[in-house]
Formats: structure tokens, sequence, C-alpha cells
């Protein structure tokens, strides 16, 4: 194993290993692990894990989580100014905000509909609690709300995103690999 990429959850690390496997890498093949760590808090278990095996240390997180990752990166020295340069890379709110964003509301809602999930989500949409939200954050809140939704709809939307939109963290994060 030359590098590890720490992820917050699973479905991060579906969606960076099938985004990956599109622009034509083979992580595994390359030496490069994928560690999904059950959360943001869990980042100082992982670096203790692999930081003393002298491998490169990746990562992708919430913007909201930014705070564990910084302080875990301080205590191994590790965590320049900007977490880029660490080669840590920050999503806006989520990776499926991000990939609402680049795949695009509606088409991400044609996904649902082609998943037989439509009535489900018609249903959501009528909540009183929803009633006002956009479409992208009813979307992300259908995935977030549902035991494995995040996983399943991460994964379709990594394949169904235009490699030219591909969201700026996960191509970043591949381009330091």
């Amino acid at each position: 194993m030359r590098a590890v990429v720490l992820v917050e959850g699973v479905s991060d690390q579906l969606a960076l290993e099938v985004v990956a496997r599109r622009r034509g890498r083979d992580l595994a093949a390359e030496g490069i692990h994928v560690e999904a760590m059950g959360g943001a808090t869990n980042i100082g278990h992982y670096l203790d894990r692999y930081v003393p095996l002298d491998i490169t240390v990746a990562g992708l997180y919430d913007s909201a989580e930014e705070r564990f990752f910084r302080r875990a990166l301080d205590r191994f020295g590790l965590a320049d100014a900007d977490l880029e340069d660490s080669g840590f890379f920050r999503c806006t709110a989520d990776l499926e905000d991000e990939l609402i964003r680049a795949v695009g509301p509606s088409q991400v809602e044609s996904l649902v509909e082609a998943e037989g999930r439509l009535a489900s989500f018609r249903k959501l949409q009528r909540q009183p609690a929803q009633r006002g939200r956009s479409l992208h954050d009813q979307l992300r809140r259908l995935m977030g709300g549902r035991s494995g939704g995040k996983y399943h709809y991460a994964r379709l939307m990594a394949e169904a995103v235009d490699l030219d939109r591909i969201p700026r963290p996960l191509t970043a994060l591949l381009d330091h690999l």
C-alpha cells in the first residue's frame, strides 16, 4: 500500500471509487486504499494507524467537520494552513450535496424515478417541513432519511455525473494521488 484515502463514510468511499474507475483509475492496483472511517471524529484513530506506516495519507471531508480533521492533522504536524496542501479536500456541505449539484437536481430526480422510488419521494415532498425547500434540498433529505439511501444514491450519482462535471473535491483528491 502506497497511500490511504480517509473518507467520512461508505457513501463517500463508493462515490470516490466509482469516479476513479470512470476516470480510468484502478486505485487498488495503484496501491491506494480507500478507508471509510465511520465519521469525521474518528480521523485521529486512523491517522494513528496509517501515519507511522510512512505512506501518503489523504482525505475528503464535509465542511462542518473541518475542525476534527485540522486538529488531528495538527497533532501529527501534517496540517498546512490550507488543508488541500496536506491532501485533504473539503466538500461544501457533503459529497451528496456536491454530486446533486454536479448531476443536476432534475437529473437526480430522474434517477430516483428510474429506481422506482418516485412515489416515495413525492410523499416526502408533501410533508410540511419539505414543502418550501428546493428540489436539491428535498433530494438530500431523501438520501439521508432512509437507511442505505446515501450509499445507494452516491453510487448512482457518481455513475451519472458527466466526467467534465465531477465535483472539484473528488477531482482534486484523485489528481493529488
